[in-house]
């Protein structure tokens, strides 16, 4: 059973016993909607957004995880290999729009309940790959989509509706049925960010939706932390940022990718001199990730970290179609 086969009363605050009338109302109050809501916000974000003692949050945080992996929505807690490499073979992925892209990340783009980022220098296609997944995923699975919808959200104004409409041209698809399948909010500090990535729970069940793009991640916790005495709260605070998009993706069964900036390293006497941003913050909680680079009027994917993946690199062109392969134009 999956997450679109789960009876909604299964996912219910009221469907666990710790959970009556009154704590339902407090919890909604809260913003915790459904079960969901609780497995990835966690216990603490429980506890301080209602007042509960973090025991309380705990149990029901663990009661509502219980409660999905029954309704089949989760994983087991313990689950044979074999088992899940049966379903990895299934997994559902969504194409770039460039055929090597999609080789890159497995064999057929970018992966639900998964993480992928995608850092590089400006110019090296980041926002052009998230457009162009926004334009693919409405299509059907044999299309390269999974007739969803996105949730675009944009923390330094880069997203253009014209650049949809100019890739749909090109690749002679109806743009106005693309630009209702994107859902676009526009990010203006880092607390903001937040409080959008929290309210996307219900946004996700309602409407289908099955990318999430966050472009950039960490582009408001850079410009407003700054200097190494605001390091620390920086990187706590993008450390829980990060683990509740791992959990949205995880619970919701969405593929999550988020682009990121790079810095100079000063000490790099050899080899590349630019990292990501973030640190080992993003580096630990993303699934896999991609560094972008120029050659020419090409440019180079290269898969530097991944479970399984090895690290290989591909090239892939930018044209009016977006993400494309050099032979195709």
């Amino acid at each position: 059973m999956n997450d679109d086969d789960a009876p909604k009363t299964a996912i219910d605050l009221c469907s666990i016993e710790e959970i009556g009338i009154a704590t339902r109302t407090h919890l909604q109050n809260s913003g915790f909607r459904s079960l969901k809501d609780l497995v990835v916000r966690g216990p603490v974000d429980i506890a301080e957004a209602t007042g509960m003692d973090i025991e309380k949050s705990a149990i029901l945080c663990n009661r509502a995880r219980q409660r999905l992996e029954d309704a089949g929505v989760l994983e087991k807690s313990f689950v044979t290999a074999r088992k899940l490499y049966n379903k990895r073979l299934s997994a559902e992925r969504i194409s770039t729009g460039s055929r090597n892209l999609d080789t890159l990340l497995g064999d057929g783009g970018v992966e639900t309940r998964a993480i992928t980022e995608i850092f590089g220098e400006y110019g090296t296609g980041k926002t052009q790959i998230c457009h162009s997944l926004c334009v693919m995923v409405p299509h059907d699975r044999a299309h390269g989509g999974l007739g969803g919808k996105a949730i675009y959200v944009d923390t330094e104004n880069t997203f253009r509706p014209e650049r949809i409409v100019s890739i749909c041209s090109a690749r002679n698809i109806e743009p106005n049925h693309i630009l209702d399948s994107i859902i676009v909010a526009k990010a203006y500090n880092s607390a903001h960010q937040e409080l959008i990535i929290d309210e996307t729970g219900p946004i996700i069940d309602s409407n289908e939706v099955k990318l999430v793009i966050v472009d950039s991640a960490v582009a408001h916790y850079r410009a407003e932390f700054l200097g190494r005495a605001t390091l620390s709260e920086r990187q706590q605070k993008l450390n829980k940022f990060m683990h509740i998009l791992l959990r949205i993706s995880e619970t919701y069964g969405v593929a999550v990718v988020i682009t990121n900036q790079i810095q100079s390293s000063p000490d790099s006497i050899f080899g590349d001199a630019f990292r990501p941003t973030g640190g080992n913050v993003v580096a630990h909680t993303s699934t896999y990730r991609i560094y972008l680079k120029r050659s020419g009027r090409n440019r180079i994917a290269r898969m530097v970290d991944s479970p399984y993946h090895p690290e290989t690199e591909v090239l892939f062109s930018l044209s009016e179609k977006g993400a494309t392969d050099p032979q195709q134009y």
